[in-house]
């Protein structure tokens, strides 16, 4: 197993089971496809692959190769995302990882940070998995919560997020509006669908919300917000969001333990880089503007 680039041939060809496929990917001729996978074959006494009219299929081994190799491919392309990361030039690919419902917040600060440096290129992931900084998977991660506990990151307070409950003008003119605060948790709510979550407004809506008035569920962050603005019930929406829809109505205001608290992540190997820090300043100094304003 120790010419990679048969191997590397091999995983092509299992990936998209046409010799040509792998050929146009790899850049090479197909003959020279067919004569790695030979030799591979050979070297192994096994056959990787059923040949046929519509392309190769893998066999039990080939599969195995596939999975291995699928793995290590993987491994390269975070490394190189790393190594990457390192250069002194703000240009090139950088990643940026949040969970998903901060596009709204973050897209515009991102699209003033690509304006100033024309020569970066964005990646916004957003996931419910955490992608893995030691990888290079991301360069900067943004997470909410307790701050992350991870030891080769570094992490830095970002920010602060108020959430407060909402009605649409729809949902009051069928079902009013709350005289007072407490009445709150007598009406119909809008919720996430996630009996899991650790946001503290999704702990207080579990503790305080009977389960029956919480009439549309959604994981989508933005069905959510489409169902209060539909006025399917009261919801929680942070106030930047809330700020979009002047028609809504404050039924009440953020609570002190309906607080999000946002971090800045990096990974120390790519921490220091001129990039990661530029994006870095670049954000604080983009919020703490907006905060003045």
């Amino acid at each position: 197993m120790d010419n990679w680039d048969e191997i590397r041939t091999a995983y092509q060809v299992a990936r998209l089971g046409t010799v040509s496929g792998a050929a146009e990917v790899l850049g090479v001729h197909h003959a020279t496809v067919i004569r790695h996978i030979d030799a591979l074959e050979t070297r192994l006494g096994v056959k990787l692959f059923q040949r046929h009219a519509r392309g190769y299929t893998p066999t039990e081994a080939g599969q195995d190769l596939l999975r291995v190799a699928q793995a290590t491919d993987d491994q390269f392309s975070q490394l190189a995302g790393r190594i990457k990361g390192r250069g002194n030039a703000v240009s090139g690919e950088l990643v940026i990882t949040t969970l998903s419902g901060f596009s709204q917040l973050l897209v515009p600060p991102m699209a003033a940070f690509q304006e100033e440096y024309p020569e970066i290129i964005l990646r916004y992931l957003t996931s419910q998995r955490l992608f893995r900084l030691e990888y290079g998977e991301a360069h900067v991660a943004i997470r909410a919560g307790s701050p992350p506990q991870q030891p080769d990151n570094v992490v830095q307070p970002f920010m602060e997020l108020n959430w407060a409950i909402y009605a649409a003008p729809a949902y009051i003119a069928r079902h009013g509006q709350p005289a007072a605060p407490e009445e709150v948790v007598k009406h119909r709510f809008v919720g996430f669908d996630d009996p899991a979550s650790r946001a503290p407004y999704a702990q207080w809506l579990r503790e305080f919300v009977p389960s029956s008035q919480i009439v549309f569920r959604s994981g989508d962050n933005r069905a959510v917000q489409r169902a209060i603005l539909a006025g399917i019930g009261l919801g929680f929406l942070r106030r930047d969001e809330a700020a979009q829809h002047p028609e809504l109505v404050e039924v009440h205001p953020p609570a002190e333990e309906w607080k999000s608290r946002l971090w800045l992540v990096t990974h120390m190997d790519l921490h220091r880089t001129t990039k990661v820090q530029t994006f870095l300043k670049f954000l604080k100094d983009w919020f703490k503007d907006e905060a003045q304003k």
